[in-house]
């Protein structure tokens, strides 16, 4: 197989249907039920955080970045989801869509990100676990999953409460 020019670019309005497809094909519909998705529902993502990446036309990978807030008022990012399509696994996409967002988050002066998934794939993007009692989700999750990004260093230690959607 020939190696294609992977294309890493802010999501568009109009990519919102392909990616709505590649969260489908990964996560299937058991995503609407959970808890991130929920923080997630009816907040849309921030537009210059959220990137794709697609090979010639066909959008391979997403993240997307949104919102949130802590019941202190503070407002933090959560990632997801983050998305690769499962025939372009194992090539770095979803690395370098990490980066580019994390990077980007950065710039923009948030102070910290917040996901739900695994810590030996986020670990080597900084992500460590929630320690307990700081943050809590407002529905069931694994607190091993719970995990954070401090984009500056004593981002966590200023944070704490419920976590709720942003709008």
């Amino acid at each position: 197989m020939t190696d294609l020019k992977l294309n890493l670019r802010r999501e568009l309005p109009e990519d919102s249907q392909a990616v709505e497809k590649l969260h489908e094909r990964a996560f299937g519909p058991g995503r609407f039920a959970r808890t991130a998705f929920r923080l997630r529902e009816g907040v849309p993502p921030v537009a210059n955080l959220s990137f794709t990446a697609s090979v010639g036309t066909l959008i391979v990978g997403s993240v997307r970045l949104t919102e949130v807030r802590v019941t202190t008022g503070e407002k933090v990012l959560m990632l997801g989801p983050l998305t690769v399509d499962p025939a372009f696994h194992d090539r770095g996409i979803g690395a370098a869509l990490m980066r580019l967002s994390l990077d980007a988050a950065r710039d923009d002066g948030y102070r910290l990100v917040i996901l739900v998934g695994d810590e030996p794939y986020y670990s080597r993007f900084g992500f460590k676990v929630v320690p307990s009692g700081r943050l809590k989700l407002p529905g069931p999750v694994d607190d091993r999953r719970f995990l954070y990004c401090p984009l500056v260093s004593d981002a966590i230690d200023s944070t704490e409460g419920m976590v709720l959607p942003a709008a």
